[in-house]
């Protein structure tokens, strides 16, 4: 007994003895050194010792098994560019630089190397110039947010080729052209779409009728034509903003997803007459026809009574409460 409880002690002070083999990767550490250099060595790094390991003591660093998997840097006053070496930290799951507004420049062609990458998000920087179209090659993201910043340029195509991708955000940008034909084609699941505030333009592709859409977000921009493609009565759609555009189509001729709760249609060129389906979307919490082409009498019933007239307003003959009687 007092043999095994020797050899316990002495392994327990062997195991203590060892290095750990967690601590922090060499290569990936001398990359955030770097990142750190490139920036000019700010207040916000001052955890940043290379003294110390990386995965336990330096802020915004999150380590797996001593591989470096989550980096976070938000709300500092960095200046600067995203540094190449960010493409050395291949373990990168999540990436997370967000309300740097001295944070300028391109996205990196790097990135493109961090393949298990799940979440890049990028908003409220001052980041320009185009979307790279490589970045259909990070195969592993689910969740790309790149909004509130001067992205200019069109909407990648490849986005359609990354099977795993759950959400693209893009919205508050300088983005410009169509949204890609290849939409009609996600690889993998159909992703939330968050285009607005852009200077997008021009028809939607015909080719996007056949997804079944969970949230579409497409305000303030200046699309044209048909926008009917969104809706279906079997498609899921819990979200649709349409306003701010200058969709054209007859609405009286749609079906609505059941579940719908989010509906903006405003500020169109929107035709015809509500539909009677309308009083049967009962989980209803946000409805604006405004400022559109509509006409003839809004359906009585279901929750569309207890909007406020506003959202009515502004169309060529709209009649019925809680619009004036027809």
């Amino acid at each position: 007994m007092k043999l095994l409880l020797h050899l316990s002690i002495f392994f327990a002070i062997l195991f203590i003895s060892l290095p750990s083999s967690y601590s922090c990767n060499t290569v990936e550490k001398n990359a955030l050194l770097q990142i750190k250099k490139s920036f000019n060595n700010p207040r916000k790094f001052s955890s940043w010792n290379p003294q110390t390991d990386c995965c336990t003591t330096w802020s915004g660093v999150k380590c797996t098994n001593g591989r470096v998997t989550d980096l976070s840097l938000f709300s500092s006053k960095l200046y600067g560019q995203i540094p190449d070496q960010i493409g050395d930290l291949l373990e990168l799951r999540s990436l997370f630089l967000t309300y740097l507004p001295h944070l300028t420049g391109n996205i990196p062609r790097t990135i493109t190397k961090l393949k298990n990458l799940d979440s890049l998000i990028l908003r409220h920087n001052n980041l320009s110039g185009p979307i790279p179209d490589n970045i259909g090659e990070l195969k592993k993201l689910r969740f790309l947010d790149l909004s509130y910043n001067q992205f200019t340029g069109p909407i990648p195509g490849s986005l359609s080729q990354m099977p795993k991708l759950e959400t693209i955000i893009v919205e508050h940008n300088k983005l410009t052209g169509s949204i890609p034909n290849s939409f009609g084609s996600f690889v993998g699941e159909v992703p939330n779409l968050y285009l607005s505030n852009n200077k997008l333009s021009g028809n939607i592709p015909e080719s996007l009728s056949k997804n079944d859409f969970n949230g579409v977000f497409l305000s303030k921009n200046s699309f044209t034509g048909d926008g009917s493609m969104f809706f279906g009565r079997n498609k899921s759609t819990i979200s649709l903003d349409l306003s701010r555009n200058m969709f054209e189509f007859d609405l009286s001729k749609v079906q609505f997803a059941r579940g719908i709760v989010d509906l903006d249609l405003s500020h169109n060129r929107i035709f015809g007459s509500l539909p009677r389906e309308l009083i049967e979307l009962r989980g209803l919490k946000l409805f604006n026809v405004s400022h559109n082409r509509l006409c003839g009498k809004i359906p009585r019933g279901g929750l569309l009574q207890s909007f406020k007239s506003y959202v009515f307003a502004h169309n060529r003959c709209l009649c019925g409460t809680p619009l004036k009687a027809c």
